[in-house]
């Protein structure tokens, strides 16, 4: 791109090393952009998304084709927003006449790697012996299998507990993403479920064999088949030609397939950016594992540039500072020293408090005095390790009338209603789905497993053709609906082929729907405004696959709901976990029970690499705050099971994590009742009594 294209310097908002990381690379022989292994560390506060969408806009700006860039990440939401920002960049650097199209900024291969590996196997599903139309099944669905494997296997009948569905799911689920054997798996995070060692392996032997007959996927699918995909060194050559730059955002956060596939891809690393924060690596129960950042560098020869981002743009200086010494406390990692330009500011308190009341009365002071002061609560956030933590300032703030919320809720795809009608498309989309084939079925009246199975038995016999459902004979209790149940099926089917005007397809099933959802729930209004949402959605995809998938890897948050009371107050406090908080930030942050066995958790302290997790984690909750921190240590915790009024206790130990030298950076601070003092009253009489003499005499 010649310099007389570019209106003004476009980095200039750039701090040195933010820059730094957005223009690596230079032009190669043949005029291209090319550039080596790019790993960006980027603390907390630090400008980690800002530096990432000037990276990108960057390679645009430098002639990279931006059909040609890989960017992954682990929000559809980050991905929009990732584009959003590149486009902007380009379009203020370029001047307009050589400005691109309206289309040229937006990245066609930006988003989660689930969302990515979707694409890639139904490009390559014949070469992986997958029928192009498979089902994705979200997580429910994937447990609603393994039940039915569960069943069939008659382990739900042992006269010991056998794990449940979910449980049977997370093990699998776990050994999958973290490459290690079953038995590992076992005796590291399930130990009570050791004895089922030679039941699960049968279990998930044919729950991946149930799987394949359905051709269904779940999340842990779409990885791994992508894996096994590039793992053939025809097809990772052919996938990675497509892509002159792949970038990789929240790299910390990949489990060990993921950077497998991205290995596989870029041997070499030329082109590849990640970007990340070891010292944020919070999520290793979801499989992820730091030691893909930690030796992102080290992959490869020469070694990944390294570019270190410090200057925090969120946090006064003393609260880095308290930070700074809790995470220079850990073993191996990227160091960094973060720094503000805000120097001035309170320390981080340090509050000692009797016990857990006596913390929900310091917390509600401190907010309410905040907002008296001007600080609204909605600036103010109460983090804690564990969602129970918080039961007690609950209690308090109802009855001090102070407003908040709480992250958590059903999700919009867990809704039954939601997932009758998604089953009705999915088994139009894949006849071989049995998952959905059951729900579709179980709707109509009179209509059980057993009935459920040999109709889908029929189907299959008929080489999955749903015309098949017009021979088989339904109870006596559906004769009414059956007619017309088949004519649904069978008009979805056949338009399968056209997917133009698809939508249409929805307000079919509806219609057919309302009955049946009239008949089995409660609550209708609030479920067919849901159903109404749905079509309202679908008008963005442009083909029903893409809806059902895209639905499933990235569903909406919440199902809805008739409005409730009005929450007419002007502001409301934000309680939220420590994972769940990452990536916000507040004004003003409260980190509750913070002793030895809530941080580190009493169940991390088997191993070094869960300690060192534990002090991310803590790391995590202090670099949320900008304005003020306040680290609470309960010194009483009174024991379960006893009296409600009962007085048994023990004391709470200090956390490892707070050591003398980080002590020193904050403040100490007691709160709760002094003891009394002894009153003004003293004895008048001298006389003495020899009370040790009588004890004698006693025996």
């Amino acid at each position: 791109m010649q310099e007389a294209c570019l209106r003004h310097d476009y980095l200039d908002t750039l701090n040195q090393a933010q820059r730094r990381a957005a223009v690596y690379g230079a032009r190669a022989a043949g005029g291209t952009f090319a550039a080596g292994p790019l790993l960006v560390i980027a603390g907390a506060g630090t400008g980690k998304t800002m530096t990432l969408a000037y990276r990108v806009a960057h390679l645009i700006i430098e002639g990279v084709d931006p059909q040609r860039i890989l960017l992954l990440t682990f929000t559809r939401r980050a991905a929009q927003e990732m584009t959003r920002r590149a486009e902007a960049i380009v379009r203020a650097a370029l001047s307009q006449r050589d400005a691109p199209r309206a289309d040229a900024a937006i990245l066609p291969w930006s988003g989660t790697f689930h969302s990515i590996a979707n694409r890639m196997l139904r490009r390559y599903a014949a070469n992986l012996g997958l029928d192009p139309g498979f089902s994705v099944l979200d997580r429910g669905d994937a447990a609603d299998v393994m039940d039915v494997v569960r069943h069939e296997l008659r382990l739900s009948g042992k006269s010991r507990r056998f794990p449940k569905k979910d449980t049977c799911l997370a093990i699998y689920s776990r050994c999958v993403n973290t490459q290690k054997s079953l038995s590992d798996t076992l005796h590291e995070a399930y130990p009570w479920c050791i004895d089922w060692e030679a039941e699960l392996c049968e279990l998930f032997r044919n729950f991946v064999t149930r799987k394949q007959q359905c051709q269904v996927l779940d999340y842990d699918d779409l990885l791994l088949y992508w894996s096994h995909l590039v793992a053939e060194e025809e097809f990772a050559a052919e996938i990675s030609s497509w892509f002159d730059h792949i970038l990789v955002d929240e790299y910390q956060d990949t489990n060990l397939v993921q950077a497998q596939v991205l290995q596989a891809l870029r041997p070499d690393g030329n082109g590849v950016t990640v970007v990340g924060d070891d010292a944020q690596s919070i999520y290793s129960f979801r499989a992820a594992e730091v030691e893909n950042i930690l030796g992102f560098a080290d992959r490869f020869t020469p070694s990944a540039t390294v570019v270190v981002l410090e200057e925090n743009y969120r946090s006064t200086q003393p609260i880095l500072d308290s930070a700074n010494h809790l995470i220079a406390a850990g073993e191996r990692q990227y160091r960094k020293n973060l720094f503000s330009s805000r120097k001035a500011g309170a320390r981080p308190q340090y509050v000692s408090v009797e016990d857990g009341d006596a913390e929900a009365d310091f917390v509600v002071r401190q907010i309410l005095a905040n907002r008296e002061a001007g600080m609204q609560l909605k600036n103010q956030a109460v983090l804690f390790r564990g969602s129970h933590h918080s039961d007690r300032l609950e209690l308090e703030l109802v009855r001090r009338n102070i407003p908040y919320v709480k992250y958590g809720g059903l999700k919009f795809l867990e809704a039954a209603h939601v997932k009758d009608v998604l089953s009705l498309l999915k088994w139009a989309e894949n006849p071989k789905n049995e998952v959905a084939a059951f729900r579709v079925l179980k709707l109509l009246p009179g209509v059980g497993p057993g009935y459920a199975s040999r109709c889908f038995e029929q189907v299959a016999r008929e080489g999955y053709n749903l015309a098949a459902l017009a021979g088989f004979r339904p109870p006596c209790a559906a004769a009414a609906d059956w007619a017309g149940f088949c004519e649904l099926m069978q008009s979805l089917s056949s338009a399968e082929a056209d997917d133009r005007g698809w939508q249409t397809q929805l307000t079919q099933v509806r219609r057919w729907y309302q009955p049946q959802l009239e008949r089995i729930y409660d609550g209708v209004d609030t479920r067919v405004a849901d159903l109404e949402q749905l079509e309202q959605i679908s008008g963005r995809y442009p083909t029903r696959e893409r809806f059902l998938t895209e639905l499933t890897l990235d569903p909406p948050s919440a199902a809805g709901d008739l409005a409730g009371e009005p929450l007419l107050d002007e502001d409301y406090l934000i309680l939220s976990t420590v994972h769940s908080a990452k990536g916000q930030e507040w004004d003003a942050v409260f980190i509750l029970n913070v002793t030895d066995g809530n941080f580190p958790s009493e169940f991390a302290t088997g191993k070094p690499e869960s300690i060192e997790e534990e002090r991310r984690l803590l790391y995590v909750a202090m670099t949320r705050a900008k304005q003020s921190l306040a680290l609470i240590t309960p010194l009483r915790f009174y024991v379960t099971q006893q009296a409600r009024n009962g007085d048994r206790h023990v004391y709470g130990a200090r956390s490892r994590f707070l050591t003398d030298t980080l002590l020193k950076t904050m403040t100490p601070v007691f709160h709760g009742q002094q003891m009394p003092q002894a009153g003004r009253f003293s004895p008048r009489s001298d006389k003495s009594v020899d009370v040790a003499a009588r004890l004698r005499e006693m025996w």
